[in-house]
């Protein structure tokens, strides 16, 4: 299995190459040369199966020779090990083919833990195989920097830094970065917005010289392996409702891209999937994007789902290679124009993406009245980022059943659940301490050379 760029104009590598490197030298992201597909037979022969041997077959085909099938086996079982529900990614009815995928039954709460688990059990079995040292560079907006904390921290391979902004998490999420109190671990608060973070990060990886001096990898979803990850949930949960023999769509709340290209990969690789609905918070750049066909960056409004406060989607690059037929040239000509603040997807762009995709946004009180209601109705207390997924699927049901992602535990954001709902969702005992513990971190400047400075202090 091979991986380029979507730029065009960076070297191609293998999957274990591609997943160290992370953000492409040209700037681009990694993406498989070809997606390769299941037949319905292979994906019927899935169900019923545990999610760890869906895992291992849906990602087989990506990996390539980097890894023995025993190994990965090995690494998959692991990475899996510390979740709190047998299922995983267990399914909830919510109504009448409307069904909740819970994918925060992880360490740290959120589904990012089906990523940043895995991918740090991949990380140390090539590391150490290669007997190199890496330092992660992260950017947060607030469950990815949480989640890669719990996933590297301790390895002797690796030390992992997080960049998130400051005063714009919730305290559970700062709390899961800040209190790990082991050495190789850095949460770094900048004092600006996730983009700023986004941002910094990206020069970090266009600085060839800083990049090889400190060994400089990546584990936010630019990395082809975070992608790959959740691509699984989206086969196990389909599998479920009677795939392939039945066709299902998903709603996903996303900010930067990342899940809800997971699901575009499963429809390519032969899920029958019929929709796949981008859920936005008030930063609905992505909803007006697919609703004009200009991506128009406006600013940051801070929310009560500060995951999905982003203008900047990474991901999204990976989707506009496609239906711009993977022209490399092309997509580094939009993330150019990008730089001053918009760019236009051209007419036979936007149709494909149009015949994917569909797309809502839902405001703050929209997010705080489906809380309520979601909690009347059914029982169920949804956290805000997957509330802004329930009100826009609840706008495009159809006639095939509709799966919702759930992408936190509502005990993340317990002021605005409480507010919305009356309800003060409690952590699991396994964090409950969580308040009680010494919190360590460092608030810097949004300055570039700032940051790469106290990274190379830090090394030293």
């Amino acid at each position: 299995m091979r991986y380029i760029s979507t730029r065009g104009d960076a070297p191609v590598l293998n999957f274990e190459e591609a997943m160290l490197t992370g953000l492409a030298s040209d700037g681009g992201l990694y993406v498989p040369e070809t997606i390769p597909t299941m037949s319905a037979a292979e994906i019927a022969a899935m169900a019923g199966l545990p999610y760890e041997e869906i895992a291992f077959r849906v990602m087989r085909p990506f990996v390539g020779d980097t890894f023995g099938d025993e190994e990965f086996r090995g690494i998959i079982a692991r990475a899996y090990a510390g979740f709190g529900h047998d299922a995983r990614a267990p399914l909830v009815q919510l109504g009448p083919n409307h069904f909740l995928l819970e994918l925060f039954h992880g360490p740290t709460l959120a589904f990012k833990d089906f990523a940043m688990q895995l991918i740090g059990q991949l990380f140390q079995a090539a590391l150490s195989r290669r007997g190199e040292h890496v330092t992660i560079v992260g950017a947060t907006s607030g469950d990815t920097g949480s989640a890669a904390i719990e996933a590297f921290k301790g390895l002797d391979n690796v030390d992992v830094f997080i960049l998130f902004p400051n005063g714009r998490v919730s305290d559970v999420q700062r709390r899961q970065m800040t209190t790990p109190p082991e050495t190789n671990v850095h949460a770094l608060a900048v004092e600006g917005d996730f983009d700023d973070c986004q941002a910094a990060l990206k020069e970090m990886f266009a600085d060839i010289g800083f990049r090889d001096h400190v060994k400089l990898a990546a584990v936010n979803s630019i990395n082809w392996a975070r992608v790959l990850a959740q691509v699984v949930y989206y086969f196990s949960s389909a599998l479920s409702l009677g795939a392939p023999h039945r066709k299902v769509s998903f709603t996903v709340p996303t900010g930067n891209f990342g899940d809800i290209f997971a699901g575009y990969v499963a429809k390519r690789m032969g899920l029958p999937v019929e929709t796949l609905v981008i859920a936005t918070n008030q930063n609905d750049i992505l909803h007006r994007t697919m609703e004009t066909g200009a991506y128009t960056k406006e600013g940051v409004a801070p929310s009560m789902s500060p995951s999905m406060d982003i203008q900047v989607s990474s991901n999204f690059e990976r989707a506009l290679f496609d239906v711009y037929d993977r022209e490399g040239a092309a997509i580094a000509q939009l993330m150019d124009e990008l730089k001053s603040g918009q760019f236009a997807i051209s007419q036979g762009a936007m149709e494909r993406l149009r015949d994917i995709f569909a797309s809502g946004r839902a405001s703050e009180e929209e997010t705080t009245a489906t809380i309520a209601a979601m909690h009347a109705r059914t029982g169920e207390v949804l956290c805000p980022h997957t509330a802004v997924a329930v009100k826009v699927a609840e706008e495009h049901l159809g006639s095939e059943p509709m799966i919702t992602l759930s992408t936190a535990h509502p005990a993340k954001f317990p002021a605005a659940v409480e507010a919305a709902c009356g309800i003060h969702p409690a952590l699991p005992e396994r964090m409950a301490d969580l308040f009680a513990r010494e919190e360590r971190f460092t608030v810097v400047p949004n300055d570039l050379d700032r940051l790469k400075s106290l990274i190379k202090e830090r090394l030293a």
